[in-house]
């Protein structure tokens, strides 16, 4: 049986590599809405943050997403991914 290749991506608060799975996924699509994709399969630039709120945290302060998403992120979209990461903890 052949072993599945397990795609790993990088956080932008910690620079950790870790499976895609266990990260959430930010989206920017062409119309400019940035929204937060669980599912991992919107169209868009993405970009992945842990689930952890100190990470969030690291990454809020900094700007990181902003910079890897290139655009400016509406408080909405942080409530919601500070929500998510409450929910899985």
């Amino acid at each position: 049986m052949k072993v599945r290749k397990i795609p790993l991506r990088k956080c932008v608060g910690c620079n950790e590599s870790k499976p895609k799975r266990e990260l959430i996924r930010v989206v920017k699509n062409k119309e400019n809405e940035i929204t937060v994709d669980l599912k991992g399969k919107a169209n868009g630039r993405g970009a992945y943050i842990c689930n952890d709120a100190k990470c969030f945290e690291k990454a809020r302060k900094s700007k990181k997403l902003e910079k890897a998403l290139e655009t400016e992120i509406p408080l909405d979209v942080y409530e919601q991914l500070l929500q998510e990461i409450k929910n899985d903890e």
